[in-house]
């Protein structure tokens, strides 16, 4: 690595930016000077210079010299084993954006020095970049902090913010309701699209120093799956180009159910630590771009970027495909119980290798017979059935222990590296879990089997998990947050997105552990949001130092209408606790609109479209 060094105030570095020079340590890539937490405020640096230095990181590839080890964390045995500590580890529940409590600018300093690198297109934007740190200036912090998540065609292949000036006056008009920052969605098919190893970061360093200028925080989701149905959707994002060549390859890399049907949205768990990708296990390609990022986004971790979400299966959430992402916003309606994904080579494999040990061969060929999604309702099917039904069984058991078994290994064999990596940047680390409730009214709770959630009406399947991301640091991330039963029932008696939620957030409780919830769809109505209220109140009660936020999915034009605007910014004012609406905007100095009909006048003026 090369360190940024001052060496004294009179020398200047070799590009005629007026900077100090640098000493390089060591070879290869460039590390950042991040001075922000030890010089006074204001310190701030123009687009010229920070273009300058910080492209050649934003388009980079690890030293080939570097060979990345295997996990040796897990034997790599086909068989499914996890044991349990005996004791919980109690997680201190802090948020790393209540540490600053005055609202700083950050100084970043960096020498281009790698022949790996290369230069972004465009080294002529004339934007400039101001980099704040430290809270928002909003004055509360006694309240849930609400994120709102961006569009997520956010920003284009070549490294450009689409939309760019709606965007920059949404952010502004977020940023005056008091909103704490945005989800961005860092697609692993754009980033590392092309070629194992090199990654092009420079749309999302491009839109989140956008969101910094006004005054908003960031919270980067990580996503190591598929976005879309398929090349015709407008927000169709791949996996990177040389995975598709892969899988082309070797097709049992996808998921796949009883009928052979492959799912593409996520690679198979079941070949986790197996060098299936050019030479690495996929846990490693997910570990090189978090290690990545966190490179390239240093001088911003904690700072500007305070929460990293770790994508851990389609839709970033972690279970299995047992429906395609896209289905998950009708299913319910239609009450299907999804299909079991373990007929790839790899997880029948492990199921059949599990099956011999403990002497039950039979039941290593494949997944529970009778468990058919094209009968709809459980009560017609052999395995999910409340009388006699074969889930209830020893069969039954030893395939689902095995089965959910698979999904919490993979869960923390994610975790583990993720913590390590992200360890003392000051970020906090979550990950999601899936919103499956249509069954959860039936014994059996098939659709939730289905997705890898051991948990049915005798038994707890969400502890587990919140016990693995407690034992991480982990943040617990869940939607379904304003649905309610009482509309929910009407259309399908078995649904109760109320109770799923309430034993989730039991189990967060419980391993007391941090809580970010979301919405499920987008809705703008009162009682939505007045149930997204409850509901947080329903975790954090009682606890002594509750920590809860929330991301609103998602930003659209629709959002910034003059009556949704309205009920948002009521909502945000609400949620987080604050009577004062204020965000310092350096475009136009402070805005502080002094009514709910001021702040919906700027939306309308800001809206994204």
């Amino acid at each position: 690595m090369l360190y940024c060094n001052p060496i004294s105030p009179q020398q200047k570095c070799d590009c005629s930016c007026s900077t100090p020079s640098f000493i390089p340590l060591t070879n290869s890539h460039v590390l950042f000077l991040f001075a922000f937490s030890f010089l006074p405020p204001p310190l701030a640096l123009s687009s010229k210079f920070l273009q300058k230095h910080f492209n050649s990181i934003l388009i980079r590839k690890p030293n080939p010299n570097i060979k990345t080890m295997a996990i040796a964390t897990f034997a790599p045995s086909f068989c499914c084993t996890r044991t349990e500590p005996t004791q919980l580890p109690r997680f201190r529940l802090t948020h790393s954006h209540k540490l600053q409590s005055q609202t700083r600018r950050l100084s970043v300093s960096c020498r281009l020095n790698s022949s790996n690198s290369l230069s972004p297109a465009d080294n002529n934007n004339n934007n400039r970049y101001k980099l704040h740190d430290g809270a928002s200036s909003q004055g509360r912090r006694n309240g849930s902090p609400v994120f709102v998540k961006l569009p997520e065609d956010s920003t284009m292949i070549g490294g450009k913010v689409k939309r760019r000036k709606a965007m920059a006056q949404s952010f502004k008009a977020l940023a005056a309701a008091g909103v704490e920052g945005v989800v961005v969605e860092v697609w692993w098919g754009v980033v590392e699209r092309d070629r194992p190893g090199v990654y092009d970061w420079r749309g999302y360093f491009d839109l989140i120093v956008l969101a910094s200028n006004c005054g908003l925080k960031v919270r980067a989701l990580l996503a190591f799956h598929q976005c879309g149905s398929g090349p015709g959707d407008p927000k169709w994002v791949p996996l990177p180009q040389w995975v598709l060549e892969e899988i082309d390859k070797d097709p049992d890399l996808a998921y796949s159910d009883r009928f052979g049907r492959r799912n593409m949205e996520y690679i198979s768990l079941g070949c986790d630590i197996l060098p299936v990708l050019r030479g690495r296990s996929p846990i490693q390609a997910y570990t090189d771009f978090m290690r990545n990022f966190r490179d390239t986004f240093r001088p911003l971790l904690g700072a500007i970027i305070t929460g990293v979400q770790v994508g851990m299966g389609p839709a970033g959430e972690l279970r299995y495909p047992s429906l395609p992402s896209q289905k998950l916003t009708w299913s319910w309606r239609s009450r299907e119980l999804g299909e079991f994904q373990c007929y790839d080579k790899y997880m029948l494999a492990s199921l059949n290798a599990c099956a011999r040990e403990i002497g039950m061969r039979e039941w290593g060929d494949g997944g529970p017979i009778g468990a058919s999604n094209l009968m709809q309702d459980p009560e017609h099917t052999e395995f999910f059935r409340t009388d006699n039904g074969l889930w209830n069984t020893a069969y039954g058991n030893f395939f689902l222990e095995w089965y959910s078994g698979m999904l919490l290994l993979h869960g923390e064999r994610i975790c583990r590296e993720a913590e390590t990596i992200f360890r003392g940047t000051r970020v906090n680390t979550s990950a999601k879990v899936g919103g499956i409730h249509w069954h959860y009214g039936t014994p059996s709770h098939p659709s939730e089997l289905t997705a890898g959630y051991y948990n049915t009406s005798t038994r707890d399947g969400f502890l587990p998990i919140a016990r693995i991301f407690g034992r991480y640091g982990f943040t617990l991330c869940c939607s379904c947050f304003e649905m309610r039963d009482v509309d929910e029932k009407q259309m399908n008696p078995f649904s109760s997105p109320e109770g799923f939620l309430r034993q989730l957030l039991l189990a967060a409780r419980i391993c007391e552990i941090p809580l970010e919830g979301e919405n499920s769809a987008t809705s703008l109505d009162d009682a939505a949001f007045q149930q997204v209220i409850k509901m947080s109140k329903f975790y954090s009660e009682g606890l002594e130092k509750p920590s809860f936020s929330f991301n609103f999915l998602r930003m659209d034009k629709n959002m910034f209408e003059y009556h949704n605007w309205v009920r948002f910014t009521r909502f945000v004012r609400q949620l987080s606790g604050s009577s004062i609406f204020r965000a310092k905007l350096d475009f136009r100095g402070d805005i502080r609109p002094s009514s709910a009909s001021d702040f919906a006048k700027v939306g309308l003026a800001f809206a994204y479209c």
